[in-house]
């Protein structure tokens, strides 16, 4: 699995196909991710310690990895992700677009 929190991913299929947003939370057993601003619901709490209003509260829903695709901010275009060996022996994650290296 490629992705990982704080990447940007475009969504490639479903509601939200063609919008961008930041990776919040990664699944991996689910093999889900959770999107910022993209899949909100709706969700009816009653009020609580933490909540003392209660009411409808708007958050985001987990979305499966296969309709996300990440994003290159240097190329403006969304790109597989593939792990590179460096010649110190260390792995790190490029874009296969242009072969720039993710900042971990």
């Amino acid at each position: 699995m490629n992705i990982r929190k704080n990447d940007t991913v475009l969504v490639i299929s479903g509601k939200y196909k063609g919008r961008r947003g930041r990776v919040l939370r990664v699944f991996p057993k689910d093999h889900r991710v959770l999107v910022e601003g993209i899949n909100i619901i709706k969700r009816h709490t009653k009020p609580t310690s933490r909540n003392q209003q209660g009411g409808i509260v708007e958050k985001e829903a987990p979305i499966h990895m296969s309709n996300v695709m990440p994003w290159c901010e240097a190329a403006s275009a969304p790109s597989r992700i593939i792990m590179r060996r460096l010649e110190d022996g260390t792995r790190v994650r490029t874009y296969k677009i242009n072969n720039e290296t993710l900042n971990d």
